[in-house]
């Protein structure tokens, strides 16, 4: 397939992916620094241009990689439809429900689809508790706590952009795992400065408990931190990851009535597979795990524990 990226900054990387995979014949990447296209060029072999049209109108380019700022995602996404494009989008989607239903309407309009990139759901660890509450392998699941921690590194992040920016991920996975979800409450705090915040946010299922905790006010010497702690009704599963100027230390931990043992994870690239996963499922015309639907789902609950926690 033949792909053009938007966005030099994060779409970079998605060329460099891109690049490698068999699925794909040609990379077109758009930005505005022209020195910084120059070396993309030269880096990664791709084509580069300065002119969005060059990406829109030609008829040659099937796909469009938007890896622009969340506000952007909708503009660039309706027109890529209206030009007969399918669009893979960075997450958040979007900021606004709005937006992202109005391009839910354009691509049904034009016939193309749109999928956004909800890695978590092709990390190793994460799917391998999906499989296991699917399977149900320990029995029901009882419980879950999702954990994202990080100090003040990523910009804005207080009580009006947590939700959308930094619990959107967790969310993709309990969507994923739970379908739509009715029943949550959530309590929130800022700091002194205000791009500075935590969330708590308890979701119930049929039945089974569920808490997402997002922080972004941790010290300046704490590690970026992922995780989760999964109660079933015959084990447990500890997942930790923790990320400390680019040293990453990641096990995952299974507790049953034989003991503990951790669990040997497959080395993948989430990224990479859930952008080799969108390429495929446009090429193929095949269902797909990252739809917009799905991501609609998660953005309908990052925007309402953002009206109750503000």
């Amino acid at each position: 397939m033949n792909i053009g990226v938007v966005g030099t900054g994060f779409g970079s990387y998605h060329a460099q992916l891109l690049q490698q995979m068999h699925l794909v014949d040609r990379v077109v990447i758009f930005g505005r620094n022209e020195s910084k296209l120059q070396q993309l060029k030269e880096q990664l072999g791709v084509e580069v241009t300065s002119c969005i049209d060059d990406l829109l109108l030609d008829p040659g380019i099937e796909v469009l990689d938007i890896c622009l700022p969340s506000d952007l995602h909708s503009h660039y996404a309706i027109e890529a439809l209206k030009n007969g494009k399918h669009v893979f989008c960075e997450t958040p989607v979007c900021f606004q429900l709005e937006e992202a239903e109005e391009m839910k309407r354009a691509a049904k309009q034009y016939g193309k689809r749109v999928l956004v990139n909800q890695f978590i759901k092709f990390d190793p660890a994460y799917a391998y508790l999906q499989h296991a509450i699917d399977e149900q392998k320990y029995g029901k699941l009882l419980s879950l706590t999702l954990k994202r921690e990080t100090s003040p590194m990523w910009g804005d992040l207080g009580l009006r952009e947590i939700t959308t920016k930094l619990m959107i991920h967790e969310l993709d996975f309990l969507t994923w795992i739970f379908g739509a979800i009715d029943k949550f409450s959530a309590w929130g705090t800022e700091l002194e400065d205000k791009a500075q915040a935590q969330v708590r946010a308890c979701f119930q299922h049929k039945g089974q408990f569920a808490e997402i905790i997002a922080a972004s006010q941790m010290p300046a010497a704490y590690p970026f931190i992922v995780g989760y702690e999964a109660y079933f009704e015959r084990a447990k599963l500890v997942y930790h990851e923790s990320d400390h100027q680019g040293q990453i230390e990641a096990a995952l931990h299974e507790y049953t009535s034989s003991g503990m043992r951790e669990l040997a994870l497959r080395s993948a690239n989430p990224y990479e597979k859930s952008i080799e996963h969108a390429v495929r499922c446009f090429r193929d015309g095949t269902a797909s795990l990252i739809s917009l639907d799905d991501a609609i789902q998660s953005l309908k609950i990052a925007v309402e524990l953002q009206r109750r926690i503000v």
